[in-house]
């Protein structure tokens, strides 16, 4: 079974980065497509960014174009968010999810395995 761990988030001030870490174990991710969402208190689950496990296709929600980077390290089964220009808004449950792939989605739907979350927090 599948499973996806995150860590890194925490308290940050406004302009300032995290970068979060979702570890992954359970299955054989070559064809899989790894993703970021986040949900804001009171507010829908959001997607964020997408990666291809194998390969260099991403996809980025608007809100985060130019200020999150997505990438993975293939060899420790890893994926990261590297945040920066961190704003008030981007305050949030992280969530990192993998669907099998190979289509990158939006739609939280599409993905199958979901971690816990970690909290960010951007204090202006």
């Amino acid at each position: 079974q599948v499973q996806l761990v995150e860590s890194g988030g925490g308290l940050v001030q406004a302009g300032g980065s995290l970068r979060l870490s979702c570890a992954a174990s359970g299955g054989t991710f070559s064809t899989y497509v790894v993703a970021w969402f986040r949900q804001a208190p009171g507010k829908e689950r959001e997607f964020v960014s997408a990666i291809r496990w194998s390969g260099t296709t991403t996809m980025y929600a608007d809100s985060v174009k130019g200020r999150f980077t997505i990438s993975r390290d293939n060899a420790k089964n890893t994926m990261f968010l590297q945040m920066s220009s961190l704003r008030p808004e981007d305050t949030a449950v992280y969530s990192c999810a993998a669907s099998r792939g190979p289509v990158l989605y939006s739609g939280s739907s599409r993905y199958q395995y979901w971690g816990q979350g970690t909290q960010v927090t951007v204090s202006s």
